[in-house]
This record gives structure tokens, C-alpha cells and sequence, in this order.
């Protein structure tokens, strides 16, 4: 991982993590976001963290962004019926 420093927040941002990288009180739209996800639509956990692994090696993740769609790559992977706009999973 590297980090480069933002310069609209005073924080440093790591270009490959995800927003459940971040400090606990950070997490709190990322958690309400999925918890608004219904569990019949949500993937199994075991295809999330797996997505996500593809999504962490992927040259697109940028800030926990995805470049190809402008997604934050944690809903998208969360969600069952959702997939990778550049066709990795």
C-alpha cells in the first residue's frame, strides 16, 4: 500500500484500502449503508470478502473508489446481484 496526503483533507489517504480501513467513527455511513441493504439482496459473506480481494489487487481501486464506475467498491461488492464493471467477478 502507499499513501499519498490529500489536499482537502489534512489525513493521509492509502490509495488501496477501503472504507472499513478507516478509524471506527469514520465507518458509520459505510455500516448504515449496508444495514439498509436487504439480507435476501446482500451476497453471502464469503463472495464479499472475495470480491473484495479482487477489488484491493485491481489497478482501478483508488481511495476505496472504484475508477472504472465511480462506485465505492464495498457497496457494490455487498450487494448479491451486483458485479465488476470490468468483468473480474
Amino acid at each position: 500500500m502507499y499513501y499519498v496526503k490529500s489536499e482537502k483533507r489534512s489525513m493521509t489517504i492509502c490509495k488501496k484500502c477501503f472504507l472499513r480501513d478507516l478509524a471506527e467513527e469514520d465507518q458509520k455511513d459505510l455500516k448504515k449503508y449496508l444495514a439498509a441493504i436487504k439480507p435476501n439482496d446482500r451476497a453471502p459473506e464469503a463472495l464479499y470478502e472475495e470480491r473484495l480481494s479482487v477489488c484491493r489487487e485491481c489497478d482501478k481501486l483508488n481511495e476505496a473508489t472504484c475508477e472504472a464506475c465511480g462506485c465505492y467498491v464495498e457497496f457494490r461488492a455487498y450487494a448479491r446481484d451486483s458485479h465488476c464493471p470490468k468483468k473480474k467477478w
